[in-house]
């Protein structure tokens, strides 16, 4: 056995221990879960029959579903965008001349550090508790009465919180790309007499395409898979209708696959549910990477 040889058997064997965890705790789960999806499965013991695509069709019978997945697109492109501005902004910030922006950059990736279930149940107190207290002392009606019990205030109440806890890590990405941009070409384009906006606009954007790759596909993951917060800070309230029936206003896909396979114990249509996220999330991802990549080119 030559010396290379040598060299790649013991790459594989560090990596067989790591291979094999992927494959045992994904890999397999996985290809068992569109299995059951097929099947009546109700998660003991084994299936009774296979049927095939009724799980399917029924899912797209399901109002609960439906308005599930309407609300998790509409949550998905609010919390990208406010998320992105925010992350970008506060990057343009750390990355000044001002004073402290060392502590800055810090205090704002702190919320990031905060567990999801963690971060729900304290802004659950604080949309409860104290904007309604502070709302009734000014009179403001607006935050007078729970931002979360109201259906058409519900979401705001989850991208502020998500933006809250997800914009710091975010920033990070953008600082990192704002550092990796030479001095010298802001510079000479501040000679050259470009007014600030324009410099951010015209030169620093196109040469940070590759980190906004990036951040939008990590934002765009974390927001179609967003779980911990929904249950936590909303737990899918409050109810409203949609297509005349009563659905849980804000009840993401991530929540209403749990309530399917857990709550109500129809596990081989929670799998089909998930089977179908996996689907779409995958083909939105792809387009979205797929088309910045074509902005990093042009750019």
């Amino acid at each position: 056995m030559t010396s290379k040889q040598r060299r790649k058997l013991t790459e594989f064997l560090f990596l067989l221990p790591t291979l094999l965890a992927f494959v045992m705790v994904i890999i397999i789960p996985f290809i068992y879960g569109i299995f059951y999806s097929f099947t009546d499965w109700q998660g003991t013991g084994t299936f009774s029959k296979m049927v095939g695509l009724e799980n399917y069709k029924a899912i797209f019978n399901e109002p609960a579903f439906l308005h599930s997945f309407l609300k998790t697109l509409e949550f998905t492109v609010i919390n990208i965008i406010t998320v992105n501005v925010v992350a970008f902004i506060i990057s343009l910030l750390v990355t000044s001349e001002i004073r402290g922006r060392n502590v800055y950059r810090a205090g704002f990736f702190v919320p990031n550090l905060i567990g999801g279930i963690v971060l729900g149940l304290i802004w659950q107190f604080i949309f409860s508790n104290i904007l309604p207290a502070v709302g009734s002392a000014i009179g403001w009606d607006l935050i007078s009465k729970s931002l979360i019990s109201n259906k058409d205030t519900v979401m705001f109440t989850m991208v502020t919180v998500n933006t809250w806890q997800y914009a710091g890590y975010i920033m990070l990405i953008y600082v990192a790309a704002i550092q990796s941009i030479s001095k010298s070409v802001m510079e000479a384009a501040e000679v050259d007499g470009a007014k600030y906006w324009t410099r951010i606009t015209r030169i620093q954007i196109p040469l940070m395409a590759n980190a906004f790759t990036i951040s939008l596909f990590l934002t765009l993951t974390n927001s179609f898979k967003m779980y911990d917060v929904n249950v936590a800070l909303t737990n899918g309230g409050p109810v409203g209708i949609f297509m005349n029936k009563p659905v849980n206003s804000s009840e993401l896909l991530a929540l209403n696959i749990y309530q399917t396979a857990f709550k109500y114990n129809n596990m081989a249509q929670g799998q089909a549910k998930a089977v179908l996220f996996f689907v779409v999330l995958t083909i939105f991802s792809i387009i979205q990477v797929s088309y910045n990549k074509s902005k990093e080119v042009e750019a």
